[in-house]
């Protein structure tokens, strides 16, 4: 067996689909630690744009929304994810079009519940994501996702935010989609310090008294509110402090 490593880019991975598509017995993945067989042949895949684009003129050939599947399941944190979409663009390309309503086969199956994981993130950050106002005046968003979606968020809160200045910062991944009121664009900050404005301390304060005057102790909703919103987006939340954090 051979394992292909890529260094987890988009690039990379059509690379490795390149490199791997006539080996009967390959895997592709961008994890280093991938449990070994005795008789496992490790490839580090170096990327090359050009097989990549020739990877992705194939399956356009075959299927033009194909690269959109399979770039959304590259975001997944799912660990097998490149390995799932090597799967499914084989069945494609063996197939010369769509597959995705081959409903019962179990490629498709997986591809399908991946991608449905990451929209079903990508949907529910877009009403819950918090912004707070820092002290330049900017506003910025924390939050820590599961899968890799920044860049796809960011053009909804540019249109719902308008001129304002804001960052939406991915705190696990370190990187940020910043908007400096007309454009925006995705950068790595590393572990950023930001800095409230004394505006949103009081927000943060009245935020909280207004949960605590709705919350009826008599009658406890942990359950439905886990429900409605995943604990572990409830960091992020103004009202962090009072809510139950026990699973």
């Amino acid at each position: 067996m051979k394992i292909f490593i890529t260094d987890g880019t988009s690039d990379g991975f059509f690379t490795a689909v390149f490199d791997a598509y006539k080996e009967d017995d390959a895997v592709i993945t961008s994890q280093e630690n991938e449990q070994l067989r005795f008789d496992t042949e490790i490839i580090n895949v170096a990327t090359d744009s050009q097989k990549a684009m020739r990877v992705r003129a194939r399956l356009d050939k075959a299927d033009r929304f194909a690269t959109g599947d399979i770039d959304l399941v590259l975001r997944s944190n799912d660990s097998l994810k490149e390995q799932a979409a090597f799967e499914y663009i084989k069945l494609i390309i063996k197939n010369g079009r769509a597959v995705r309503k081959m409903l019962s086969n179990p490629t498709v199956i997986g591809i399908s519940e991946i991608i449905g994981r990451v929209t079903g993130e990508l949907h529910k950050m877009k009403g819950f994501m918090r912004f707070m106002e820092t002290s330049s005046g900017a506003l910025y968003a924390p939050y820590s996702p599961d899968n890799d979606i920044t860049d796809l968020i960011a053009p909804h809160f540019k249109a719902r935010l308008g001129a304002h200045k804001f960052a939406i910062h991915d705190v696990k991944r370190k990187k940020a989609a910043l908007c400096d009121g007309k454009t925006w664009f995705m950068a790595d900050v590393g572990d950023a310090d930001v800095y409230l404005s004394e505006y949103e301390k009081v927000f943060e304060d009245l935020w909280k008294k207004y949960y605590v005057s709705v919350n009826i102790k008599e009658r406890p909703h942990e359950k439905q509110m886990k429900g409605y919103m995943p604990v572990r987006y409830w960091k992020f939340l103004p009202e962090k402090g009072i809510l139950p954090t026990d699973e």
